[in-house]
């Protein structure tokens, strides 16, 4: 297990710390990282340009001149894209540069800057984040008591902390983030990170697989209540069963037919034709 030092905004070791040593001690993997760098700063790409089509440029729509005769190429319009002023043909529109990439190249991205810093000594954890107040000032001063070489910090909290936001939000290089929402590329960006001991304890248990299988093994599943007894379970009836009995329910029974009395035989022969 990695052990870093627990250490207060006074820049004094109160404790020590077991770390996962595969979220902080792993094999650092630069394809990763690049990989992630590049959808973080895609998703942050605005996308805003756009060039006006032909349809979109002030002009006059008429025939500047007629088709044949005069000599000159023919043309239907000022805002044709081969003349100055008019539109663009092709040109960028607005559009999303954000794509999405797989959920293990993120968590073992993470795991690499993690170990990356961690090896660095660059990873410090902090007891907690109490602060007396929301004043800059102070806050910088314990900053420079913890770590005074760096000129970018990135403090990792896990819940609210309202002093700390407001402390930390005017400071040059300094950047405040979530467990939930770090990013490896702000890990990389920064020189040194500082975690709370919540978040330390929250990304080791999170990106730690036997973290993720005891999780899964501790999800508590619901079964069917106990029947009681001289109770029987009613199986359902097959389909074809209940097509067949519903045709047979749909069925009217059939009406016995009257036989109707046979016509008797005339004895009379019939006229024979006369002849003419």
């Amino acid at each position: 297990m990695a052990v870093v030092d627990i250490t207060n905004l006074s820049g004094k070791t109160v404790g020590k710390l077991e770390l996962a040593d595969d979220v902080f001690a792993a094999r650092v993997n630069p394809h990763l990282l690049h990989e992630t760098v590049r959808h973080y700063l895609a998703a942050q790409h605005r996308g805003t340009h756009k060039t006006k089509q032909k349809s979109e440029v002030s002009g006059a729509g008429r025939k500047l001149w007629k088709q044949k005769g005069t000599g000159r190429a023919r043309i239907g319009s000022i805002r044709s894209p081969l003349w100055r002023h008019g539109g663009t043909v092709h040109g960028p529109v607005p559009r999303s540069y954000a794509y999405r990439i797989p959920r293990k190249v993120f968590t073992g991205a993470l795991r690499s800057a993690l170990s990356a810093k961690l090896a660095e000594k660059k990873l410090f954890v902090i007891e907690n984040w109490q602060l007396e107040s929301h004043k800059t000032k102070p806050f910088r001063e314990a900053l420079s008591r913890v770590d005074d070489a760096s000129r970018t910090l990135l403090l990792v909290d896990g819940g609210d902390n309202v002093n700390l936001e407001r402390a930390s939000r005017n400071l040059e290089g300094v950047k405040l983030v979530r467990t939930t929402a770090i990013q490896p590329y702000d890990l990389l960006r920064h020189e040194s990170v500082l975690l709370s001991r919540e978040a330390a304890e929250k990304l080791s248990r999170g990106l730690s697989q036997a973290g993720a299988e005891q999780a899964a093994s501790e999800r508590v599943q619901i079964q069917p209540a106990p029947k009681e007894k001289g109770e029987r379970a009613e199986k359902p009836a097959a389909k074809h069963e209940t097509k067949h009995a519903a045709k047979a329910h749909d069925k009217k029974p059939a009406k016995k037919s009257e036989k109707k009395p046979a016509a008797k035989a005339s004895s009379k022969p019939k006229p024979k034709a006369k002849k003419d």
